[in-house]
């Protein structure tokens, strides 16, 4: 597995977990993406945004779906938490186009790998190129350990 220097965490609730896997399975073989938002950190509404390039190698946010749900943020006081996406066949790792795509620099970039049993969801910040792996927690414990007792 590909690492990161490991720089702060990163908390989700089992439901969002849930929500997140199911929404990357959904769509299977191609990437999927949406988007996090809350208060303080801690995720209130979650955004599936298709993926206009219906890729199983990259994703685009559709522009009108992703307009609508900053729109929704505003209304609801909400602020963007992290971006999430879905790779089908490789591991929950930024790819250089990710990197490249990656222009919210205070957000967390959460990745979803379907490559293998159970589905891996791992936490990034890419800031100028430079990608930081977060410590992912899920209702207070460790991603990886969620994703064995959820399997």
């Amino acid at each position: 597995m590909t690492r990161a220097a490991i720089q702060g965490r990163f908390d989700l609730d089992a439901e969002t977990w849930d929500e997140i896997v199911a929404h990357s399975r959904s769509d299977f073989p191609f990437e999927v993406c949406g988007l996090l938002a809350g208060r303080d950190g801690r995720v209130e509404q979650i955004y599936r945004v298709p993926n206009a390039a219906r890729s199983m190698t990259y994703y685009s946010m559709d522009p009108k779906a992703m307009l609508h749900a900053f729109n929704d943020m505003d209304d609801h006081d909400l602020d963007l938490l992290a971006i999430y996406h879905s790779h089908t066949h490789t591991e929950a790792f930024p790819s250089p186009t990710d990197v490249e795509l990656a222009t919210y620099p205070e957000v967390v970039y959460l990745i979803c790998s379907l490559q293998e049993e159970p589905p891996m969801l791992r936490a990034f910040d890419i800031v100028d190129g430079r990608i930081t792996e977060r410590e992912l927690f899920v209702d207070g414990q460790p991603a990886a350990a969620f994703a064995a007792g959820a399997a």
